[in-house]
């Protein structure tokens, strides 16, 4: 009778068929490859919301300057830039965990959400601090926001592996925002290194912890969430056994 029980159930597997006992809803949440593709429209979300919202101040200050036939969104902002900065916020927070776990450091610094909104208003303060704030120079500022990013990153991160990557892609974002202000996609005001402006590596850098810290949590909570849907499911198993 046992071996029967054992063959069935072989053969409802095999043949692809989802447990009962399971059910399709616990089923869908214990996916993960679905909770990665929701973590990652999330990502994608406040990454687009942000990039709105911080590119109106930009704008409104002046400090960053569109070509007429490229403005086309409510916010005066080019139509491919929240896209744009969706696309690499998701890619930051997914890469972040998934980098802990390479290094096999889980982060574990001040994980819980207050944090990481606590976080996301010191990155909206940087940010805004470099559109309103008016300093004696250009060096000045770079230094002031340069010194902001590291206190946000030793606040909310602490990790090397934090820092390093948010170095490597603050780089990578600066080197790519030259290479479209060269080509005149769009300008800056008052550009003092080489066609930009000298603080955005602080304000990429910001950002990158941001999403990072961001995706960290997302990450944990779906890892919380997928670990209780198996729970309940074998408790569910169970109990219809």
């Amino acid at each position: 009778m046992a071996d029967s029980t054992v063959v069935s159930d072989q053969q409802r597997s095999g043949s692809g068929q989802t447990d009962p006992s399971r059910g399709p809803y616990i089923a869908v949440i214990t996916n993960r490859s679905t909770t990665l593709v929701i973590r990652g429209f999330m990502l994608f979300s406040i990454g687009v919301f942000l990039a709105l919202v911080l590119n109106l101040l930009q704008v409104q200050r002046n400090v960053t300057l569109f070509p007429p036939d490229v403005i086309s969104s409510i916010f005066s902002s080019a139509w491919w830039v929240p896209p744009c900065c969706g696309t690499a916020s998701a890619i930051i927070g997914l890469l972040y965990p998934c980098i802990d776990c390479r290094l096999g450091e889980p982060h574990k610094f001040k994980r819980e959400w207050s944090s990481v909104m606590r976080c996301v208003a010191v990155f909206v303060g940087i940010n805004h601090a470099s559109a309103k704030v008016d300093f004696a120079n250009n060096v000045q500022l770079s230094l002031t926001l340069a010194a902001l990013s590291i206190g946000l990153w030793w606040t909310f991160d602490r990790s090397r592996s934090g820092f390093g990557l948010g170095v490597v892609i603050a780089l990578l974002a600066t080197l790519s925002t030259q290479l479209l202000v060269y080509n005149g996609v769009f300008q800056y005001t008052s550009p003092d290194f080489l066609y930009i402006r000298s603080w955005l590596p602080c304000i990429f850098f910001a950002g990158v912890i941001t999403m990072g810290n961001i995706g960290r949590q997302l990450a944990l909570a779906g890892t919380a969430s997928l670990t209780a849907a198996e729970n309940l499911s074998l408790c569910v198993g169970r109990s219809s056994s």
